[in-house]
């Protein structure tokens, strides 16, 4: 759940960067159509580019050995802690406050269903439906319905009805519920219930507009949008007349300066604050690639015939060479020479063992011997040493850190493990608690060349798992 938690505060930190861009750049437009799209697509972009992991993939060579972790991972020891108690305690606040918010919104839309329901409805030419109620409530739209008490019912207002109408036309109530979705996921952040609040602004703005292209008096409808204020419709799901977006709806319709399409431009800004945000969230992950120490090069394969040619075997392609003629003095200089590489290899040669050559220098590593070295116990002994052994870190215990630290070390001839070192770190704070834990390992059973106890290198992974 702290993952869940650490993206969420991801999105707030992108919804507060989006929502001051709005606020400096566009709030004064009165291109609304402009300003919704912004408002929506950056509170949706907001929780998508935190899911956009950018990965930068760093190859780290490994010698690879045939014992221990590296060359098929028969070893892995996996040290799990619970989560401290205030981090439970976070994430059930966090989740209490989604249970609170969402409540709340689906009890609005309850409420709002359950009053068309009860509701006298009436089927209109245009395909909205109006529901008239008894209630004492102001005009308001929902979806496309609208609803009237019975008093404007039986008097409309033209400009009432032209402005619910514009609310439906330009399906409002979709964008208050997909805000409303994101807000319970952000009820923390205060920037996104701003953001909510200046989308329902513009949604009036739009609607205001829909009302003036009929030809409405504007001083007129001022008045009326002042007497109707008086009563809210008091669900949060609906678009109605309010107190608190009155004046700035009144001020934008007495604004003479209108915005031109050059306002667009402006748009252009967005694109260096997404690619900041995609920077921020890039990673960089360490490839590491195991290398056989004894696996040689592979050669290329010439061989003679008579013209160049390269023929194709399998999945290899040989090299095909024109054979060139000898003449009579070189085939005698060749058969010369051939002569004597058979009489010198009738020559008694002294050999010495391999044995001494191998093993005689006793500071040599080596990567793979005939006899790896063992710990005590074997792989189920060294399982239960390291779960018993290694304790979880405090400091990456409270910042929720976790992975896999590979560590290398020496075995040396009498056992004993020295030069010990970190080839994947993950944190200090882990990767120290990874070398502490090697270094108090008992003695090995070393590990044997040509029946001579030789010095091995050996890999482990140790990995650091919260539950």
């Amino acid at each position: 759940m702290m993952e869940f938690l650490i993206y969420d505060l991801k999105v707030a930190g992108c919804v507060a960067v989006f929502y001051m861009f709005y606020r400096l750049m566009l709030s004064r437009e009165t291109l609304h159509l402009m300003n919704r799209v912004v408002l929506l697509s950056t509170a949706v972009a907001s929780f998508v580019l935190p899911l956009c992991v950018i990965t930068v993939h760093h190859t780290i060579v490994v010698r690879q050995t045939t014992g221990g972790v590296t060359a098929g991972l028969p070893m892995m020891a996996v040290v799990e802690e619970s989560q401290p108690l205030w981090q439970e305690m976070l994430v059930a606040l966090f989740f209490a406050g989604i249970a609170v918010t969402l409540g709340k919104m689906l009890w609005s839309v309850g409420q709002v269903v359950s009053l068309i329901r009860r509701s006298e409805r009436h089927q209109q030419a245009d395909g909205t439906i109006v529901a008239v109620t008894d209630k004492d409530v102001s005009p308001f739209s929902w979806m496309r319905y609208i609803v009237l008490n019975r008093k404007d019912y039986e008097s409309p207002d033209p400009a009432i009805m032209a402005h619910e109408r514009g609310h439906i036309r330009k399906r409002h109530s979709l964008d208050v519920l997909l805000v409303d979705t994101l807000t319970v996921l952000q009820w923390f952040n205060p920037a996104m219930w701003m953001l909510r609040q200046d989308l329902r602004a513009i949604h009036e703005y739009e609607a205001d507009a829909a009302v003036l292209s009929q030809g409405i008096n504007m001083r007129q409808y001022q008045y009326l949008l002042i007497q109707k204020a008086v009563r809210a419709c008091g669900y949060s799901v609906a678009n109605g007349i309010s107190h608190s977006t009155l004046k700035n709806r009144i001020n934008m319709m007495l604004t003479n300066k209108k915005s031109t399409r050059m306002s667009w431009l402006k748009l252009l800004a967005l694109l260096p604050i997404v690619g900041m945000t995609l920077a921020l969230n890039a990673e960089t992950v360490n490839d590491y690639v195991y290398e056989n120490s004894q696996q040689q090069p592979q050669k290329k394969v010439v061989k003679k015939g008579n013209a160049n040619a390269q023929v194709k075997v399998g999945s290899k392609t040989v090299e095909v060479k024109k054979a060139e003629p000898v003449k009579t003095a070189e085939k005698k200089t060749v058969e010369k020479k051939t002569t004597e590489k058979k009489a010198v290899e009738k020559k008694p040669v002294e050999t010495q063992p391999v044995v001494a050559k191998e093993t005689s220098d006793p500071s040599r590593v080596f990567d793979v011997v005939e006899e790896m070295p063992k710990f005590p116990g074997g792989d189920e002994g060294m399982m239960q040493f390291l779960n018993s052994e290694v304790k979880y870190p405090k400091e990456a215990l409270e910042k929720g850190t976790q992975g896999r630290v590979v560590v290398t070390f020496i075995v040396n001839t009498d056992g004993s493990v020295s030069d010990p070192k970190v080839v994947k770190s993950v944190n200090p704070a882990l990767d120290a608690e990874a070398l502490r834990v090697v270094k108090l390992m008992p003695k090995w059973t070393p590990g044997k060349q040509r029946g001579q106890a030789v010095r091995v290198k050996f890999t482990i992974p140790i990995v650091f798992k919260l539950k």
